[in-house]
């Protein structure tokens, strides 16, 4: 039995996706966010130090780290290579490499450096500090977040134009890792995001595995 601790509008969704469109039967142990703090539950921490979500169990074993479990997963489940490279074709096999890394590796930090800074601006604090957090916000996005946005989807952008999908113009495991981030970004970003990067969300929200994952866990809302 494959257990997948799935916290609500997290990393999560992608291994709920990606044992969809592999097809193999798995179990939700669900945990929903502090809804002030948008913090997971004591009750994640308490499956793995970290209380991070996702954690994946697999053969009596407890998995964490969405690149590692989707690798493990593809490993395991997908002989065929329907989801992964050719192992004859080196450049698929490199580029599939690159953008499983590259989404959490490069691609995350300036979002969640956006998002935090985001909430910094309407936290909740004395009036008189208000002018100066907002101040530092707003200088952090100007000068360092958002040019480091700017950068990385200006380089996403180019590269789905020469290929439909990241690895090459096939749809494999490395597009699911890439959604997190280029969802967030639709939503955060959303002035910044070009239109084949929109093409791309539309094109996966658009799979059938895609949406029973969706029903499966819940609402997916990256914009809170």
């Amino acid at each position: 039995m494959i257990r997948v601790h799935h916290l609500n509008n997290s990393r999560s969704q992608r291994v709920l996706w990606l044992l969809e469109e592999l097809g193999q039967p798995y179990e939700v142990v669900r945990y929903a966010r502090d809804p002030k703090t948008m913090l997971a539950p004591q009750a994640l921490r308490d499956v793995h130090p970290l209380g991070k979500s996702p954690v994946l169990e697999l053969d009596g074993r407890r998995l964490v780290e969405s690149g590692a479990i989707i690798e493990a997963l593809v490993e395991r489940f997908d002989p065929d290579h329907t989801l992964s490279p050719s192992p004859e074709d080196e450049d698929e096999r490199l580029r599939y490499r690159q953008w499983l890394h590259y989404a959490e590796g490069s691609a995350m930090p300036p979002l969640l450096m956006s998002l935090v800074f985001g909430r910094l601006r309407s936290a909740p604090m004395p009036f008189f500090a208000r002018p100066i957090a907002r101040g530092i916000a707003d200088k952090a996005m100007q000068r360092f977040i958002g040019p480091q946005l700017q950068t990385h989807l200006e380089y996403v952008e180019r590269e789905l134009g020469a290929y439909q999908w990241f690895a090459s113009d096939r749809f494999t495991a490395a597009d699911i890792q890439m959604s997190f981030p280029l969802e967030a970004a639709v939503v955060r970003a959303a002035e910044r995001v070009g239109p084949n990067i929109r093409r791309f969300v539309e094109r996966i929200h658009a799979r059938p595995a895609y949406q029973r994952a969706l029903e499966t866990g819940g609402p997916f809302e990256l914009g809170r």
